[in-house]
């Protein structure tokens, strides 16, 4: 089976249910230049054949892709061609669906939110507005309007509708202009040239039909001409958020980078994922940690100082036949923990005000005097909690959960980050482990705490940014604050 699938205008967000739920399944993803590495993230199992095409830089011609995708229909279960946008608006997805049906192949057309529309949104420009556009076209912008034989009728099209929506038209804009200036659409009337619509480079150029050929703009962009343009100083939205334009380094690890990075993208943020860590079973293959949990019901509380710890020590309990029952009293270092401690069912019966090992050690003062206390962590990590307790009598069993270890360096031009997110000490250290010091200073720093930032300072770094909550929350807050928004 094949399906021509709308891969949308450009924001993940876009992308359609069905669409998400065919790329995990896919075998093969044949997709076009437009199509956002996010959503080809979302197959990662899949072979990727890249066919896009650009002004005069062609990958293959359309009938080799016509045969690409009968050719890998024959040997796959299920292959996707992707394809920004709606495959049937300029997608050239009806070629495609005829030369499969010559060839006997089955073939399915999933939608797109086609970026006629939703470019102009992005921008606060409606396509139809009571009052100001009753009707739109959508029309091919490739085509060379001074060419002999144009099939666009302009005499009819310059004035037949209230919205225009170009697609594809920026190395035609003067001879576009001309032709409907030439059969009466108004040299005033509004116009937009959109760039990159719906992501977070979008650039939005308003001025009028006349002036757009003075217009210095680069492909991708959509051509808008109509009245509802003036509604975009009272509309706009996507590109007024705090964070837009502001290009932000997430150093979290792969696995945790989603969330920061997506309450980052809700306000604007152009987000460069580079992963400093991952996290992997301890050196000890468990060992200790395995030891614990086979009189874990001996221990009078156990600790977790961070999300990583509670998800591998409940993975290791799963192993071991145990549920959360097998715990006493459960302590969490901060809110982020205690959420993760959540989703198993435990609701943690300590988490300290400040988020740090010092007031998890005071809040548990008055529990652990003759207490067996486990302690689930990181393998390296600050001994300040442990000696705390044990100053206060407990017994304390440390049993290493997981370790850090350094990511594979990513290639980032950090002379274009506005700013960078730490979230631990461990995201530090190894950013400079595969970047270098200097590479650090390139740009401002956000620490999540004081632990954090410390780090930072250890490298000749001030932060920038510490936030006052030492949560993810915390440091979007102190992030945004900093770009002067509103935190509220």
């Amino acid at each position: 089976m094949v399906y021509l699938v709308g891969a949308g205008a450009g924001d993940v967000g876009l992308l359609t249910c069905k669409a998400a739920e065919l790329l995990r399944a896919a075998d093969v993803v044949i997709y076009d230049r437009l199509a956002d590495d996010a959503i080809l993230n979302l197959c990662p199992r899949a072979k990727k054949i890249y066919v896009g095409k650009a002004a005069g830089r062609h990958t293959l011609k359309q009938s080799e892709i016509n045969q690409l995708l009968v050719d890998t229909a024959r040997q796959n279960e299920i292959v996707v061609r992707l394809k920004g946008g709606d495959p049937f608006v300029f997608g050239r997805g009806g070629e495609e669906a005829l030369y499969l049906r010559e060839n006997n192949l089955p073939f399915e057309i999933v939608p797109g939110v086609t970026s006629a529309v939703a470019v102009p949104a992005y921008a606060g420009i409606p396509v139809t507005h009571r009052g100001i556009a009753a009707s739109f076209a959508v029309v091919t912008g490739h085509e060379d309007p001074s060419k002999p034989e144009s099939s666009i009728n302009w005499s009819k099209l310059a004035t037949a509708v209230d919205t225009l929506i170009f697609l594809m038209g920026v190395a035609n804009l003067p001879q576009i202009v001309a032709k409907l200036i030439e059969h009466g659409r108004s040299p005033e009337t509004p116009a937009a040239l959109i760039r990159w619509g719906t992501k977070p480079t979008q650039e939005v150029f308003v001025t009028t039909l006349a002036e757009v050929p003075n217009v210095k703009v680069q492909p991708p962009a959509i051509f808008v001409v109509g009245d509802v343009v003036n509604l975009r100083e009272q509309l706009k939205w996507f590109d007024v958020r705090p964070l837009f334009g502001k290009k932000i380094l997430v150093t979290r690890a792969r696995a945790q980078a989603s969330k920061l990075s997506a309450k980052l993208q809700a306000l604007g943020a152009n987000v460069i994922e580079c992963p400093t860590i991952k996290i992997a079973p301890p050196s000890d293959e468990f060992r200790q940690l395995d030891a614990a949990i086979k009189i874990l019901r001996e221990f009078d509380w156990t600790i977790f100082t961070s999300a990583n710890g509670v998800e591998q020590f409940f993975a290791r309990l799963k192993v071991h036949g145990l549920d959360a029952r097998a715990l006493n009293k459960v302590a969490a270092i901060g809110s982020a923990t205690a959420e993760k401690l959540s989703t198993f069912g435990i609701v943690a019966d300590v988490v300290p005000k400040n988020f740090v090992a010092e007031s998890l050690a005071d809040a548990l003062k008055p529990f652990v005097d003759g207490k067996k206390v486990l302690i689930a962590r990181a393998e390296i990590a600050r001994d300040v909690l442990p000696d705390a307790l044990k100053s206060f009598g407990a017994d304390v069993t440390v049993a290493p959960a997981y370790k850090t270890l350094s990511e594979s360096p990513a290639h980032v031009d950090f002379d274009a980050i506005d700013l960078a997110t730490f979230t631990s000490s461990s995201t530090v250290e190894n950013f400079v482990a595969a970047h270098g010091v200097d590479a650090l200073k390139k740009f401002p720093s956000a620490a999540i705490g004081t632990i954090t930032a410390r780090t930072l300072k250890n490298f000749g770094v001030e932060a920038a940014v510490v936030a006052d909550e030492f949560t993810i929350d915390g440091l979007v807050a102190a992030v945004k604050k900093f770009f002067g928004g509103d935190v509220t």
